[in-house]
């Protein structure tokens, strides 16, 4: 049975919202103002039929859209939608009392994004290798995307191979592959243990196809060539499976603003620093104490830092930030402070810089609402807001990439 809907606005989440007399029903792959069918259950629907169509919408770029899952908003116009988008950040704000300007979103490029993980299946098709469909575990096979890189794209029939030899089984498994300096390091997970034939027979496939290097569940499993990128001036080792930012290019625009921020700041502590995205240009003009609670990460940062020469000093720590903030004593030496966390945030972070005397801070976030959770308790501690920039790392999708700079008051 279905339902006709009037879609009244977009949800935070990609998706359509309609009132209907007992709720909202979210209808993905809609636009505000459409009128639709739809088939219900409970607060969510299926799109069966747009019955009016909005101005804004346009034809979308990739043939696997509304099937694959990864992308929610390739059919709304690039105005609309990038409006849509800094909205999430101001919204956000404001439902933490923080009304303050925010810039223009800044436009990310197709294909430039340099990390896919790929669910993969064996069947009796043969391998599957792509994305989950919308709100679900099938997986959409693919032959393009264009949110990624053609480097990757260009390679699906070759993952695929490797892909085949990872699990022979029908269990779904994962396969990440990375752009680096050195080729395509790829990192597999939950496809079970390995056999001695399988590993030899990877050694010679990645070998053969002259991918960088091949991980299983972080032991290197073959590596004819040491996977770097460069980050600055100074060219950095890719831990296994490692966080990587998106893109390289949203990479450049965030640290462009981070380091105008930051200023003449001549101590700095980077926290949540990962390999040193921030850290190491950071460095080129001021000395950083990098803070980092993956091990992996940490020992690429030190290896990187050892190996170049006119940095800065780079002093390096191992913490678990979210047990362990650094206190505001601890927090005396240093001019200016940057957190860059996870989409969890930095909360207990937060709440001990609102004590310091730190004089500059920059957030940098990937999820709007954890992020005004914590510039909330820092205005509340003494800091102003100088400036909101919202990027669009995350293309297509309801995902925000933040750079806010704060001082204190």
């Amino acid at each position: 049975m279905t339902t006709q809907v009037t879609i009244r606005a977009m949800g935070a989440g990609g998706d359509g919202v309609a009132n209907l007399p007992d709720g909202q029903v979210y209808v993905p792959f809609t636009l505000p103002g459409e009128v639709a069918n739809v088939a219900r259950e409970k607060n969510r629907a299926t799109l069966m039929a747009l019955l009016q169509t909005s101005p804004e919408r346009q034809q979308p770029v990739c043939r696997h859209f509304e099937e694959c899952g990864s992308c929610a908003l390739q059919h709304w116009h690039d105005e609309p939608y990038r409006a849509w988008k800094r909205e999430l950040v101001v919204s956000a704000l404001k439902g933490r009392g923080l009304d303050v300007e925010v810039d223009a979103l800044i436009p990310c490029s197709p294909r430039s994004r340099r990390r896919a993980v790929f669910a993969a299946r064996q069947t009796e098709r043969g391998m599957l290798l792509g994305f989950n469909r919308h709100m679900s575990h099938e997986i959409i096979d693919i032959v393009e995307c264009p949110v990624t890189v053609r480097e990757i794209t260009s390679r699906l029939d070759d993952l695929r191979e490797v892909a085949s030899l990872l699990a022979p089984g029908s269990k779904p498994f994962r396969l990440a592959a990375t752009l680096t300096d050195a080729g395509l390091d790829l990192a597999a997970s939950d496809c079970g243990k390995l056999t001695d034939e399988q590993r030899r027979d990877l050694m010679a496939l990645v070998i053969k196809k002259g991918f960088a290097r091949l991980s299983h569940e972080g032991e290197i499993i073959v590596e004819p060539k040491k996977p770097t990128i460069q980050i600055g001036k100074v060219p950095v080792p890719v831990p296994p499976g490692g966080f990587l930012q998106a893109t390289a290019e949203a990479e450049e625009i965030m640290a462009s603003l981070v380091i105008s921020h930051i200023g003449k700041a001549k101590r700095v502590a980077d926290l949540f620093c990962g390999v040193g995205t921030f850290a190491l240009r950071i460095a080129e003009k001021s000395a950083v104490h990098a803070i980092e609670n993956d091990a992996a990460a940490l020992v690429a940062l030190d290896r990187a830092v050892r190996h170049v020469q006119g940095l800065k000093p780079v002093s390096i720590e191992r913490r678990d930030l979210f047990r362990r903030p650094l206190m505001p004593k601890e927090l005396l030496p240093y001019n200016a402070v940057l957190f860059d966390p996870p989409r969890a945030g930095a909360q207990e972070q937060a709440t001990e810089l609102a004590k310091s005397k730190v004089e500059k801070v920059v957030a940098v976030s990937c999820n709007p609402v954890t992020l005004a959770r914590d510039l909330s308790i820092l205005v509340n501690g003494g800091y102003r807001i100088r400036r909101v920039t919202p990027i669009d790392q995350f293309l297509w999708s309801s995902h925000v990439e933040t750079v806010v700079s704060l001082v204190r008051a």
